[in-house]
Parts: structure tokens; sequence; C-alpha cells
């Protein structure tokens, strides 16, 4: 259904993103505002004040997820879910995760200032510790609601400092008593998120339909070779470091030559280093570093995955080192829900957007919570495809496209009274 009657309003939408980026504002216009923090106490507070003004009830689980309700007239309905994450990065910026939160607090607002009564109550989520920046892994609050990982082993959790992931919960007034597996009972959940890539801007879109989450295999690498003197003969040596410089160069032509069969390339990351002994006169011998490697595709997945490993073989032959390549970790291809993709991609096109159903490569609360509840993502452009920095940029028309879409396919699945 449309919601064209509907007082939707992008300015309001924009001031509430605005509002709360103030809280943990950074000097250089992002958002400071890390997971149990005094500041993420301080958004939380003022989600939950504007929520309960529109109507919302308000319930919080044992790992700090909150959930604003507004009821259905069927008392029978499972509820239809939506939102995202308040909390940032440390140099964050206004509209990862809090554009879905926020644009699901101006959904409820129109709903409420409209009387608009839906079979199926409406429920938005604020999950915890999405970002995984204070307290790693990522995704906690999806990630034990939908049983990645138990309650036990998250509340006690540390951060660098040594500061007890159950203990700060509890020190910011967030530990609520409802068991977090309640939410694998919703009947549908939708997450509005900036896209964090530059595709949709590039090829000149509004607004992406998300209808499923790449693979991604996570490896270790492990590179042994022999210590040598800085002004020792080249020739000879068994430098760990120029073997694993070798294969990283590799890493990225087996990414682009690994296709799915639309011709998808592959995405493949080295973020961590690790150089022994880390002298600035030794050719090393020994280097770890870890490969995220991610794919639309399984097969070509498991295929990069042995191309690296084929690789590190050659090069060890060739330079007399030792490669070990570690599985680390594993998440399947997941698909989102066929219904709610048509039910965004029918309200672009009645809207008149333009629009691409695509993939993420980004994990996402969506991508846990689709393990046991229908799901699908909508995405909106951002500047250069910058995130997770506070130069991180979106226009308000943008916002207020996927705003309208959010409450076009929530109000369809819900079914309006």
């Amino acid at each position: 259904m449309s919601t064209s009657n509907l007082p939707l309003s992008g300015a309001r939408l924009w001031d509430s993103l605005m509002e709360m980026a103030k809280i943990g504002g950074t000097a250089k216009g992002g958002s400071n505002r890390q997971t149990l923090t005094e500041v993420d106490n301080q958004g939380r507070h003022l989600l939950a004040r504007w929520a309960q003004q529109a109507g919302c009830t308000l319930t919080v689980d044992r790992i700090g997820n909150m959930m604003l309700r507004r009821e259905g007239t069927d008392p029978k309905a499972k509820p239809i879910a939506f939102g995202s994450h308040l909390d940032t990065q440390p140099t964050g910026g206004k509209f990862d995760g809090v554009l879905g939160v926020l644009a699901g607090l101006e959904l409820m607002r129109a709903v409420h200032e409209a009387g608009i009564q839906t079979r199926a109550p409406l429920l938005l989520i604020n999950w915890t510790n999405e970002e995984g920046a204070r307290f790693a892994p990522p995704m906690m609050g999806s990630g034990v609601a939908m049983g990645v990982f138990t309650e036990e082993e998250i509340l006690a959790k540390q951060d660098q400092e040594g500061a007890v992931f159950g203990t700060e919960l509890e020190a910011i007034g967030w530990r609520g008593e409802a068991d977090p597996t309640m939410l694998r009972d919703c009947a549908a959940y939708f997450e509005l998120h900036i896209e964090q890539g530059k595709i949709l801007e590039d090829e000149g879109l509004e607004l992406g339909v998300v209808d499923r989450a790449l693979c991604q295999n996570w490896l270790e690498v492990v590179v042994t070779g022999e210590n040598a003197h800085g002004g020792s003969p080249m020739a000879g040596r068994k430098d760990a470091l120029m073997g694993a410089a070798k294969l990283i160069s590799a890493l990225e032509e087996i990414a682009l030559t690994t296709l799915a069969p639309d011709g998808e390339p592959g995405r493949a990351t080295v973020g961590q280093m690790r150089i022994h002994p880390s002298s600035r006169n030794v050719a090393p011998d020994d280097v770890w570093f870890s490969v995220d490697t991610r794919h639309s595709d399984a097969p070509a997945l498991d295929l990069m995955a042995q191309k690296l490993r084929d690789a590190a073989a050659a090069i060890g032959a060739e330079r007399g080192l030792g490669f070990e390549v570690k599985d680390f970790w594993y998440s399947p291809l997941t698909p989102f829900d066929a219904k709610l993709v048509a039910h965004c991609q029918e309200s672009a096109k009645a809207r008149g957007l333009k629009f691409k159903t695509m993939p993420t490569g980004i994990g996402h609360d969506a991508v846990y919570m689709a393990r046991h509840v229908p799901t699908v993502m909508i995405f909106t452009p951002c500047h250069g495809g910058l995130s997770h920095n506070e130069a991180e940029s979106i226009t308000p028309e943008w916002a207020e496209a996927g705003l309208k879409v959010l409450a076009d396919a929530v109000l369809a699945t819900a079914e309006v009274v």
C-alpha cells in the first residue's frame, strides 16, 4: 500500500537525526556514541521519550535491546519489527544505524498522529552494540536474540580497559528483564540503512532494495621464514614479509577474477598484520595476517579460498617459506524474504524512485534476524560510500525516500484496518 495520505515528515526525520547527532557529537561533525557509555544512555533516553510521546510502550531485554511497541487490533498477531542501532564508531557519522532507528520513529509518529490502526503490532527496535567498537564482536544484541551468541558469554565480554559488558549495561540502567529470544517471534523485520558503498550514488539511484547478504569467509595466514640482517644480500633470503606481500597482491587478483554466474566479482580485505621481530633492520621470520573474503555466490567464495591456498603453496615453494592458511569464521549466503523484498520494490516503483535490487556485503542486525524472521533491508545512497567516518553524509531527499518505502512496506505487511 502507499502511505501517501500518512503525515510522514522528511523534515522532522532530518531534524531528529541532527538532534540525536548532538549526543556524542564530535568536533569534525560526526558522532562518538559508543555502546554502553553515558552518551549511549542519553541517546537511548531521547529515543524512548520521543517514542513514548508517539504512543509507544517500552520494553528492554536482558542484553539491553530496546523494543518500542504500538499495539495492533489482533491480539494474536505477531509484531512487524523494524529498526537498527544508535551506537556508533569512535569517529562515526550521523547516519549509520541511526537512520534506520529514527525513520522507524517517524513512522510511529505519523501513524500515531493519523490515528491509524494496524492488525499486527508495530515494533521499533534499537539493537545493543551493533558496531562492536567498544565490545567485540559486533551485532551482539541481535546475535543473542537469534541464538548466535549466548547471553552469558556476551555479558562477560570486556573492552580494552577491562570493563565488563554486563556491569556497564547495569551501570547505565539499560539491563531489562525481558528474554532477548522473544524477538524470534516477530512476523517480519525491516531495516533501513545507508549503503556504506558507492554503487547507488555512482549509478544515480535513490534507493536500494536488499535481497540478500553476501557469504563471508574469514581466514588467517601465517608465513614462516628466516631472520636476515637488513644489510645481507637479497638473494637467498627467506623473508616472510616479502612472501606475505606477494600473496596479498595475489589476493586482490583472486577477488577480481573469481566471478559469480552473473559476473559479480568477489571482495577481499587484509585488515590486520603482525610481524616478527618487527625491527627496522631485520628481514622478518614470521608474519601473521587476516583475510576477509566475501562473495554473492557461495561456490565462488569457496573457490577464492582454494585459489588463496594454491597461491600460498606456490609462493612458499618458490621462496622457501612455510605458509599456513587457517579457517577462522564463515557466514553463509543469507537470502532475504521474497515477499518483503517485493513489497519494497512495489513501493519504490509506485513512488517513481530510481532503485536497484542488490546484496549487502556488510554485516547488519538484519543478517542475524534473517536466521529466524522474514527480513529485508532498504539502502539509501551515501556520498562517496563514506561510512564509519565523521564526514559520513547523505541528503534529506535520500533519507525521505528510504522513509517512505520503509513505511509503505511495513504497513503493507502489518495490514492497516
